[in-house]
């Protein structure tokens, strides 16, 4: 587990943010993956002095200090075990105790819930422990990582988990392709406020981050969280831009029943090697431009 320079500069960009870094909470114990030297000119470039960074990077390469030149007065981390010596030893699979709810200011996943077999409730538990006002922040792999864990997340995961009836909300959500040289990140927007899939194709590993506040204390997943168009299934007499009445009269399955399956097959076949092409030439993939969008040059560094 551990933060590259994607990472990095994310969590810079929250402290740009004036996100409270104050308590934090890990999970997961994280190494910085990057050098020493390019870690610290990447701070500088951040706003921060060359007297706050000099002693950013311990031999060990915990992120701890990082997090301290960000302002924590605190950091701890939890893990199922001891082998890197964690502070908090807790198997997220079951419920914490409640001497850790409302303890932190911001709870920090880099790369962990995705094998947590028990992922509603390790959620809650990350939920649990941030005090109101406090962040979550997570940086989980979306497309392309199959076999890496348990789990491979999609944004809306995320939007309907970090709901107000929760008592959250989505404040950015990011999405980027794994580049070690820097990636150039996308918001993604909420499907339930453009009623309509946010749905993505790509060859590369991609991630998203998330950076949700707590809004207040309430009883978390009292109402399970639906994907939004199954809740709102009808959307102005609508799914997914088709007229639900003319559905029903047959129209759209009535024509496509009268295509031969051998013109489908060739249709299909020509818009895949579309895709494939298409896909060498951007590194976000096949999605609708409008509903993941390229930030603002100005929120860049």
């Amino acid at each position: 587990m551990g933060l590259d320079i994607n990472g990095i500069k994310l969590l810079l960009k929250a402290k740009k943010m004036d996100l409270n870094f104050e308590k934090v909470l890990t999970i997961g114990r994280q190494v910085i993956q990057m050098k020493e030297r390019d870690l610290k000119d990447l701070m500088v470039k951040n706003g921060l002095s060359k007297e706050v960074v000099q002693d950013v990077l311990p031999e060990n390469g915990f992120s701890e200090d990082f997090f301290k030149t960000l302002g924590a007065t605190t950091v701890d981390s939890m893990d199922a075990s001891n082998y890197e010596s964690a502070t908090i030893i807790h198997d997220l699979n079951q419920p914490i105790s409640d001497d850790l709810k409302s303890k932190f200011s911001m709870v920090i996943d880099s790369g962990t819930l995705e094998h947590v077999f028990n992922f509603p409730t390790a959620i809650r538990s990350c939920m649990e422990m941030i005090q109101t006002g406090g962040y979550y922040i997570g940086i989980t792999p979306a497309n392309n990582f199959f076999g890496h864990g348990f789990y491979q997340f999609s944004p809306e995961l995320f939007f309907r988990i970090f709901d107000k009836q929760n008592g959250f909300e989505v404040e950015k959500m990011y999405f980027y392709v794994d580049d070690l040289n820097g990636a150039t990140y996308y918001e993604v927007s909420d499907p339930h406020d453009i009623k309509n899939r946010v749905t993505l194709i790509n060859s590369q590993r991609s991630y998203l981050f998330v950076i949700a506040r707590k809004l207040e204390e309430t009883e978390i997943f009292k109402e399970i969280p639906f994907q939004s168009d199954y809740e709102h299934i009808l959307w102005e007499n609508k799914v997914y831009g088709v007229n639900s009445q003319a559905r029903k009269a047959g129209g759209l399955s009535k024509i496509k029943g009268m295509v031969p399956l051998s013109a489908k097959v060739k249709v299909r076949s020509i818009i895949t090697k579309l895709m494939n092409k298409y896909k060498v030439k951007t590194p976000r993939g096949i999605s609708n431009r409008e509903y993941i969008r390229s930030i603002p040059e100005e929120d860049k560094n």
